[in-house]
Order: C-alpha cells, then sequence, then structure tokens
C-alpha cells in the first residue's frame, strides 16, 4: 500500500506547495528570541507583537520574501568607552520568520515602549464561478 502525504491526496490538486511550505516553516531557525504574540484583531486582521527592549527603528528591518515575512534586529555597537562590570541584557542579532498565506497583507509597523507591533490583514477572496463547456468529440 502506498502512503499518500498531503501534496499527494488525490482530492487535493494543486497543493504540491503546500508540503514545501510546512517543511520551510519548520527550518525556519527561530530560537526562541526574541519573544513574541500573536492576536487575532478581528475576523480578517492580526498583529504580531515582539519584545524588542533596547533596539531602536534603525536597528530593525522588516521585509517580505516569498510569502514569508522577516523581521531582523541588528544592534550597533557603541563601545563609547563602557565598562560593564555585569551585562545581562541582550544586545544579540536576531530573525524571526513568520509564513504567510496567500492573501495575508503586511500593513503598518510601529515600536512601541520596547514593543514593535506588526500589522496583518487577510483579503476578502471574491466567490468566482466559472461554467466550463463541454466540447464534443465528432466521428
Amino acid at each position: 500500500m502506498t502512503k499518500l502525504t498531503l501534496g499527494t491526496h488525490p482530492f487535493l490538486l494543486g497543493f504540491e506547495q503546500l508540503e514545501r511550505l510546512v517543511e520551510r516553516t519548520a527550518k525556519t531557525g527561530n530560537d526562541g528570541y526574541p519573544p513574541y504574540n500573536i492576536e487575532q484583531t478581528s475576523d480578517r486582521s492580526y498583529r504580531i507583537t515582539l519584545a524588542v527592549a533596547g533596539f531602536a527603528e534603525d536597528d530593525l528591518a522588516i521585509t517580505v520574501e516569498d510569502n514569508q515575512l522577516v523581521i531582523r534586529g541588528r544592534q550597533s555597537e557603541d563601545g563609547g568607552g563602557r565598562v560593564f562590570l555585569h551585562r545581562g541584557i541582550a544586545a544579540r542579532q536576531f530573525q524571526r520568520s513568520f509564513v504567510l498565506a496567500d492573501g495575508v497583507d503586511v500593513g503598518e509597523a510601529v515600536l512601541e515602549n520596547g514593543l514593535l507591533h506588526v500589522d496583518l490583514s487577510r483579503k476578502v477572496p471574491e466567490s468566482v464561478v466559472q461554467t466550463i463547456s463541454i466540447r464534443k468529440v465528432g466521428k
């Protein structure tokens, strides 16, 4: 007996990329830093909030690459003659990725009180009915 995977199930035509998408999501390499929340703000909108204390707007970059929202943070080195007796506040760079479904758009991003808020919205899909004509093959 042949094992059917999600992308090869006979009723799921055109979903071959879904398996690749799931694999790519599992390989994003997110290590838990920085912590984040995802909340649903309405029927068709979401908000991702990342805790980015110590990062300025210029230290953060937000891009969408191949249906993937990528948020990167890198603080500039400010030697400035500072001598730390204890350094417990992380100042490391990060990359956090989120796979977006088709039709999800990234809205505005706001940095407020050490939290980066990124708003997302999902478009209402148009209902499309298509009639397919049947061609008769002549003898």
